[in-house]
């Protein structure tokens, strides 16, 4: 009887120390340079997108996080109806998705938000924050170190970017389809 409690206070530790760990994702420090802009919360169904429309300048952070079931993002500034087959950046993982919208995107920036089709309904919350450590000016040469000054030199995308992108949507894709397996077996 006593290895039996002895096991069941382990439990209770180990659950207790999982329960903090989670406490911890939860209360997320955030850089003092972040200015919260919106917060905006929602849901959309399975296979739906929800749109959005970014107009503000600089360089912003949108921070989602999926209340129930699994929303992921993804963002243009060449469509504001971005979805998975047309997006510049985007996030789709099955807890906190955040993107970095450059200083550089033209505006109006679209973000689709979509309702992954593993759960019947997708409910969100996203914070939207500037990121005020990034210079605003684009012309204004003094914000940016020159090529000389930092050593380093600029390089181009190589096709094997592209053949990553293209990797990481196949296992979107494939972890979606196994999510459903699961759950109609389980």
């Amino acid at each position: 009887m006593a290895l039996g409690s002895c096991g069941l206070l382990a439990v209770a530790c180990l659950l207790s120390l999982a329960g903090g760990f989670l406490s911890l994702e939860e209360e997320e420090v955030l850089p003092d340079e972040w200015v919260l802009l919106h917060v905006v919360q929602g849901h959309v169904g399975a296979g739906n997108y929800s749109y959005l429309r970014l107009n503000h300048d600089g360089r912003i952070v949108l921070h989602m996080r999926s209340l129930k079931g699994d929303a992921d993002l993804y963002v243009s500034d060449q469509t504001l109806r971005p979805n998975f087959e047309n997006y510049k950046l985007q996030s789709a993982t099955c807890g906190q998705d955040v993107v970095v919208v450059p200083v550089d995107f033209e505006r109006p920036v679209g973000i689709g938000i979509y309702g992954h089709p593993s759960h019947r309904e997708s409910e969100f919350d996203m914070r939207v924050f500037h990121d005020q450590t990034a210079p605003q000016d684009l012309f204004d040469k003094s914000s940016y170190p020159s090529q000389e000054a930092s050593g380093k030199e600029s390089y181009s995308t190589a096709p094997e970017d592209d053949f990553q992108e293209e990797e990481s949507i196949f296992w979107t894709i494939l972890i979606g389809i196994l999510k459903i397996v699961l759950e109609i077996l389980f």
